[in-house]
């Protein structure tokens, strides 16, 4: 063989063996890791901003801003004994699909799939009928977490399912939710009395509306709560001032599956954490078929108000649009 050609070859096949071996061995800006006690997590990083990825059910163990986790990680979590708390993502409508422990506390398989990348893979769980993958990409610059999650109908049925993100944060915050026109809730927004009564004439002292939001101030009375808005995004306010933002779409002209239609709800207990859980659409999928639904998460520091009177909207307003470029 010619010089040449031999140097060719050893080209080709060095070529090869770096991309087949792309996941493994990681790339810039995502790398797996042993994190929190639990084995094959992938970090994604850029200067200002690391993503913890872990196996166990898929789930984001730490979305840090220089180096504070502003996800709530429980103790056993932490100490990788197990646990569900964190980022953790699910799917719907609840109450109506089966218990699925596969999807939600299984071991995914992960991969590095890019620069700040990565994927996620369930097994295939016999009783929904359904195969989640979730991919996240971390922006080059700033904070912005985008997380994509796919569900494959696996089954020989057609099979109804809706996104359901449930994000543990720091709790004793105060959740800011913009209203939209049109609302079928009386006072844009209802709470779940005893988990099965849907009460749509809630009174709180905890909850309050003032020039077009819901201001959740520390835990209500009861603690799931639910809205229909469709602006599509809602902010966090943290004591430890960090300021935390979730965007993700909305459709006006498709149902929604969750009991009283949601397209967002909040689980604030009196303790450590408060669970934000935006919620897709209905998706009718027929054997084989596959849908999905992307969420944007961004991190920054602000002031803790205090108290929900003094939120500033019109500067939180301006922050997130800022900070979302919308």
């Amino acid at each position: 063989m010619k010089l040449a050609n031999l140097f060719k070859a050893f080209t080709i096949t060095g070529l090869f063996l770096s991309l087949n071996g792309y996941n493994a061995v990681g790339a810039n800006g995502a790398k797996v890791l042993k994190a929190f006690g639990y084995e094959e997590c992938i970090e994604l990083k850029n200067k200002t901003t690391r993503v913890v990825l872990a196996p166990s059910g898929g789930r984001v163990l730490s979305y840090e801003v220089n180096s504070i986790n502003t996800l709530y990680l429980s103790k056993s979590d932490s100490e990788g004994k197990g646990g569900a708390s964190a980022g953790r993502f699910d799917i719907g409508p609840e109450r109506v699909l089966p218990r699925h422990d596969v999807l939600w506390s299984g071991t995914y398989k992960g991969e590095i799939t890019g620069i700040r990348a990565a994927k996620f893979t369930s097994a295939k769980d016999d009783v929904t009928g359904f195969q989640i993958i979730r991919e996240f990409k971390l922006a080059k610059k700033g904070t912005r977490l985008r997380i994509k999650q796919t569900v494959i109908n696996i089954s020989n049925e057609t099979n109804q399912v809706c996104y359901w993100c449930r994000t543990f944060v720091h709790g004793q915050g105060i959740c800011v939710v913009p209203v939209t026109k049109h609302s079928r809730m009386p006072r844009k927004h209802v709470i779940y009395e005893n988990g099965t009564t849907v009460n749509f004439l809630p009174e709180d002292e905890k909850i309050t509306q003032r020039d077009g939001y819901v201001l959740v101030e520390g835990p209500p009375r009861k603690p799931k709560l639910g809205f229909d808005s469709k602006a599509g995004w809602m902010a966090y306010l943290m004591r430890n001032n960090l300021l935390f933002v979730k965007r993700w779409p909305t459709f006006s002209k498709r149902p929604y599956n969750e009991m009283a239609g949601l397209t967002l709800s909040i689980w604030y207990p009196d303790g450590p954490m408060c669970e934000l859980e935006p919620i897709g659409p209905q998706e009718i999928l027929k054997p084989g078929d596959k849908a999905s639904f992307t969420e944007d998460w961004w991190v920054t520091e602000h002031k803790f108000p205090g108290n929900a009177k003094s939120v500033d909207l019109n500067q939180l307003e301006a922050k997130v649009k800022k900070l979302t470029n919308k």
